[in-house]
């Protein structure tokens, strides 16, 4: 089969790779969609340390099951499905209680790290066990249904955050994760949704997308304080802050911007530390919170999709072939203005039903 390897940092190359066997649990999946993640780009120029070459990388992934495993009778030939890219095990004390993004033993497709390697789904074909799938409404586009693993992302962290109805909130980081988290407050009932960004094109597309304020962050000078632009509506802060982004700055600004007693929900993840204003958390009793991955919002990520209650047809700027992988990649990594989701379609010529 065909499949993109990272055969060193930033060196991606299409190469003939065998095609897996799936396994008595498992099935072999035909893959007709996978997004591009952030986690991937950061991964291919190894600033990450978690896609450790050889690797084929990829994990928001949908497809059509092409063979099942010798004990697998819940599913069959030519379903559509997706599948969590958590592959968790299931047995272990935080699985049972629900909490499978923080298995024991838990591995991502398309990532590589000093514990494990596990291949992912920029390539033809993927095995996969069937206690992560999950099926696809036929109204779903496939290239729409790549996009269900990072809807469910978004999905936890306002879960995690604990949010109600009417209550006030800032999204730091109008990336892909930021703008779907926009999507889910408003869902959720926010009654005011800030969000912040020092690219004002996708400040703009965060507001189309729900969001009722949006604010041009300082970037050489330029632009506006989020904590400043909050307390000229809000006095107290807000609410609730989710940082997007995973800079200590974002993470001061969020602590800055949120009320007295408020939380701070952490989703972004690219600096491994950061430096806190310690006495502002503690003297003003701030809950922080981290957000890892999913646990158990794909099937609503599916529904909210389906029903156009989330729609991600706009983050979609440009669905490509396997071949284009390299160049893809490389738009993304230059950080191509006004570009946000590329879809990879590994068994079609950039068309994916």
């Amino acid at each position: 089969m065909n499949a993109l390897l990272l055969s060193e940092y930033r060196q991606l190359e299409v190469v003939d790779f065998p095609v897996p066997e799936a396994g008595p649990e498992e099935v072999l999946l035909r893959i007709e969609a996978c997004g591009i993640c952030g986690s991937d780009v950061h991964g291919y120029d190894g600033s990450s340390g978690r896609r450790i070459p050889p690797l084929i990388m990829g994990h928001e992934a949908a497809g059509v099951i092409e063979k099942i495993g010798a004990g697998v009778t819940e599913w069959k030939e030519g379903d559509r499905v997706t599948f969590d890219s958590t592959l968790y095990c299931g047995q272990c004390q935080y699985c049972k209680r629900g909490d499978v993004n923080l298995c024991d033993s838990r591995q991502v497709f398309g990532v590589s790290c000093k514990d494990y390697r596990r291949h992912g789904a920029f390539a033809e074909y993927l095995a996969v066990p069937t206690r992560v799938l999950h099926r696809l409404p036929a109204e779903l586009p496939f290239t729409e249904a790549a996009m269900i693993e990072a809807v469910s992302v978004a999905l936890h962290a306002v879960a995690v955050s604990k949010i109600q109805r009417g209550e006030t909130a800032l999204v730091l980081g109008a990336g892909m994760i930021g703008t779907l988290i926009v999507q889910a407050l408003r869902v959720e009932g926010a009654s005011h949704i800030f969000v912040a960004d020092p690219d004002k094109s996708r400040v703009e597309a965060a507001k189309r997308s729900g969001a009722h304020t949006g604010i041009h962050l300082q970037s050489e000078g330029k632009g506006s304080d989020a904590s400043t632009v909050i307390q000229e509506k809000f006095p107290d802060g807000v609410d609730h802050v989710f940082e997007a982004v995973g800079f200590g700055t974002t993470v001061n600004t969020a602590i800055a911007s949120v009320r007295k007693g408020g939380t701070v929900t952490l989703v972004g993840n690219i600096e491994a530390q950061v430096s806190l204003p310690l006495q502002a958390v503690v003297t003003r009793q701030i809950r922080l919170q981290g957000s890892a991955a999913s646990a158990g919002e794909y099937p609503r990520a599916i529904e909210l999709m389906a029903s156009r209650q989330i729609d991600v047809s706009s983050l979609i700027s440009a669905v490509e072939p396997l071949s284009r992988g390299p160049q893809s990649f490389d738009r993304l990594y230059r950080k191509e203005p006004n570009l946000m989701k590329i879809i990879i379609t590994p068994n079609s010529n950039g068309i994916a039903k």
